[in-house]
């Protein structure tokens, strides 16, 4: 893998929520994001960091994770408590699409993407820790995540993978061919096949990244596939994914009533197609902690937190 780029930081931009977990941008440059206490937020003005406008969209009622704008004036929100929605940017108004597979509650959705077709994919992390204990799942390693379809019309989604680590971010290739899973607690980037003599199969798209991906960003066909870095490589974790299931266990336990310190590192990676690195960003002792998504807007770098009170706005990396 190439040397990393640094990631310079320019701005931080409170927004007057806790944890913009995912940030998407539109075509007029304004970015959107979803925070701790259910608001779904606009952010415009971004070319001018100083006359920033936050402005209150809706409001899901649970914990907006994943975003994906529809071209109707629409937002796709993979909430962690409530399932899979729709959100009328013109009213507010949010509809459930899905809140259950299979008879079972549908709960922590984490990233969803849409397809000319109609058709919506979306992740869920874990089916065993919720969003607030997030830590646990990714010590105790389940590989309880999911990729799920919801088609155009359908009552239900169907469980398309299972038995992933973490499943997070999600994007499709330019031309709708498959899609990219981030597995944040495996550090490694999973395509499954839409079409072609793969369809239905998944194999690796990028494997020992050197952090943990997050949320997945693409702004166009002609664009790259981004993908947040949410915090560095642990090799002690590592080492207890290879432990008896009950020793994972027990670690999992104790990380969950332990406050979580994210390091100062944090990184941002862009991918082609073919699973190439086109970018590789990277900042150490970032005030800005625990970045968990990443998109281009306005001629910044955007990323958004989990845990942070605003976004920051980062130096675009040369084109390539």
């Amino acid at each position: 893998m190439d040397r990393p780029e640094a990631l310079l930081a320019r701005r931080y931009v409170a927004i007057g929520g806790v944890g913009p977990e995912d940030v998407v941008a539109d075509a007029r440059g304004r970015v959107l994001t979803g925070v701790e206490d259910g608001r779904i937020l606009r952010l415009d003005g971004l070319i001018d960091p100083e006359a920033v406008r936050v402005e209150t969209l809706a409001d899901t009622g649970g914990r907006p994770l994943g975003l994906e704008l529809l071209p109707d004036d629409a937002l796709l929100v993979a909430d962690s408590e409530r399932g899979l929605l729709r959100v009328d940017l013109g009213d507010g108004s949010v509809r459930v699409l899905a809140d259950s597979v299979a008879g079972e509650p549908l709960r922590g959705c984490s990233n969803v993407v849409a397809l000319s077709d109609g058709s919506a994919y979306f992740t869920v992390f874990s089916l065993r820790y919720p969003i607030d204990q997030w830590i646990g799942d990714i010590v105790e390693h389940t590989g309880t995540g999911r990729l799920l379809r919801l088609a155009p019309g359908a009552d239900s989604p169907e469980v398309l993978l299972d038995g992933l680590q973490f499943a997070n971010g999600l994007a499709a290739s330019a031309d709708e061919s498959f899609l990219v899973v981030a597995e944040t607690g495996a550090r490694r980037l999973t395509r499954y096949w839409l079409t072609g003599p793969k369809t239905g199969l998944s194999e690796s798209f990028a494997d020992d990244l050197p952090g943990m991906p997050d949320n997945l960003w693409r702004g166009g066909p002609d664009g790259p596939i981004w993908v947040a870095l949410a915090g560095p490589r642990v090799p002690p974790l590592e080492l207890l994914h290879q432990a008896p299931p009950a020793a994972r266990q027990a670690v999992a336990r104790v990380a969950v009533r332990v406050p979580f310190r994210p390091t100062g590192m944090i990184g941002a990676m862009a991918f082609d197609d073919d699973g190439a690195v086109v970018h590789h960003l990277v900042a150490h002792g970032s005030p800005y902690r625990m970045a968990t998504s990443v998109c281009e807007a306005a001629g910044h770098l955007v990323l958004g937190s989990v845990r942070e009170r605003g976004i920051a706005l980062c130096e675009p990396p040369a084109p390539k």
